[in-house]
């Protein structure tokens, strides 16, 4: 247990020292709630001419989902460069040598992912109860725990990248490109009613979409979104998997 907290607030140290990744992690997400909240209001418009966000209001359908957009800015997108560039420059070679095991370096990056990715999403939350006249909760408890898993399948997601991947600029490349799907097409972007039918199909198979609405749904209607928990969970033992077995030090 030692090595493993040694290493996670070594980790933890380093990245509070790299304030461009810092602002991504935690402002980018406040951002575009801010700018997406004034563009479509916090009010369902009874004239529209169809229903759009499921009938409830923009601000509602947001915040929850830009949990998941928070979250991932860092698990999919930094993470897993930051892997990568350990592994270019001989950083995970000198850690084997010092007795450091695979165990323990996963374990690390993967509670990292946790503290960093789960601080972005509270900050969003308090942000958006305190500033704007967004609907609580339904059910606040299962609300918790599905963005506990959330930011678990993600981190892991990010691992698993961070295993494959390789060179850094091909992981975050290929991080980024998920990032934007996950705000244009799994449900943090346009309301899913406007976007054509290909687009639609397009998210609905994409894996951050039963992340999205796992989140969502004790947020929106005090439920619990089994089918997109199950997903979600599969996804997330399918990126441990990976991770653990195309892991290399060099």
């Amino acid at each position: 247990m030692g090595p493993l907290l040694k290493l996670t607030s070594t980790e933890l140290r380093l990245f509070l020292r790299e304030p461009i990744t810092v602002v991504f992690t935690l402002a980018l997400p406040l951002m575009v709630l801010y700018l997406l909240g004034g563009v479509f209001g916090s009010s369902v418009d009874p004239n529209a001419e169809f229903v759009v966000y499921r009938g409830f209001p923009a601000t509602s359908w947001y915040t929850p989902a830009y949990v998941a957009v928070a979250v991932s800015g860092f698990t999919v997108i930094s993470a897993p460069a930051h892997l990568v560039e350990y592994r270019e420059s001989g950083v995970l070679r000198r850690l084997r040598a010092s007795g450091v095991s695979k165990l323990v370096l996963l374990a690390s990056q993967f509670l990292i992912a946790l503290v960093i990715a789960g601080a972005g999403a509270l900050l969003l939350l308090v942000v958006a109860l305190a500033a704007t006249d967004v609907d609580t909760p339904r059910h606040w408890m299962w609300f918790a725990v599905a963005c506990l898993l959330a930011t678990a399948v993600l981190a892991l997601l990010g691992l698993a990248l961070g295993a494959v991947m390789p060179t850094a600029r091909a992981a975050q490349s290929v991080g980024l490109v998920l990032w934007f799907m996950l705000l244009l097409l799994c449900g943090g972007g346009p309301p899913p009613e406007v976007l054509p039918d290909s687009l639609r199909t397009l998210g609905d198979w994409l894996p951050l979409t039963p992340v999205i609405e796992m989140v969502q749904e004790p947020w929106l209607t005090g439920t619990w979104a089994w089918r997109s928990t199950t997903i979600a969970l599969l996804i997330g033992a399918l990126s441990a998997a990976i991770a653990w077995l195309r892991f290399r030090w060099e």
